[in-house]
């Protein structure tokens, strides 16, 4: 539902409805405040410091190159908009989305890397190594595609925030039953985070339904990593242990 949509559907126009007190209109229905940073900052920084946790023969080398690239995206992000996203700026959106791109692509090479030596058989005999760098891979990987679902869900952050897009691309609990939410809420990244959390654990979607070709096809990409990661690492230190 979009603002014109719930005009229609309570017989009011648009702009009695922007009238209307706050309570009366969902927040993600309306303008409201740029959402907080530091949520995604420390997602981002945990990604990071994963990234660095992991083997030298799973990473790109130099092994220092993107994780440096990517704390430095982080801190001009946290430098423009260093409490609340306010600031919208084309050079912001592009070096968030080149941040979000950095992630998803050296988790995507170490998870590639670890599934070739896993097939290989020479991805080592420790168990407990093997699964704490699968666990490292895994968890990015949710991380990653957290922070795609909340660059691309309604326009982004910012066009969220102003009420820009008429239709969801994610369709949570919240939107589909207004009666019992709280008429504060809005998406936040703590929610596209549980997205990602339960289709990489679920291997589909849960609770919120993705309602656009690209969220869907995302969900589909994030579960086939999810997938391949889990059945390769458990089932070769399963074998280990035997």
């Amino acid at each position: 539902m979009h603002l014109r949509q719930f005009a229609r559907a309570t017989g009011l126009a648009v702009g009695e409805v922007r009238a209307l007190p706050e309570h009366l209109v969902p927040a993600w229905l309306r303008p409201t405040g740029g959402e907080r940073r530091l949520p995604v900052l420390l997602a981002t920084v945990v990604a990071i410091a994963l990234q660095w946790a992991l083997p030298s023969r799973l990473t790109l080398t130099p092994r220092w190159l993107l994780p440096g690239m990517e704390i430095a995206l982080l801190a001009g992000l946290t430098a423009v908009n260093p409490v609340r996203m306010t600031r919208k700026h084309p050079v912001e959106r592009a070096a968030s989305l080149v941040l979000t791109a950095s992630v998803t692509a050296a988790n995507g090479v170490s998870a590639a890397l670890l599934a070739h030596r896993l097939v290989r058989g020479t991805a080592g005999e420790d168990p407990a190594a093997l699964l704490s760098t699968g666990a490292a891979i895994y968890l990015t990987n949710v991380i990653a595609f957290a922070l795609w679902y909340w660059e691309f869900d309604r326009g982004g952050p910012f066009a969220r925030a102003q009420s820009e897009r008429q239709y969801p691309d994610l369709l949570f609990p919240q939107m589909s039953d207004p009666a019992n939410a709280d008429p504060r809420w809005e998406p936040t990244f703590v929610d596209y985070l549980f997205v990602a959390f339960t289709n990489s654990t679920a291997f589909s979607p849960t609770d919120t339904m993705p309602m656009t070709r690209w969220a869907k096809l995302m969900m589909m990409a994030q579960s086939t990593i999810s997938i391949i990661l889990v059945a390769l690492v458990l089932a070769r230190a399963v074998n280990i242990l035997r």
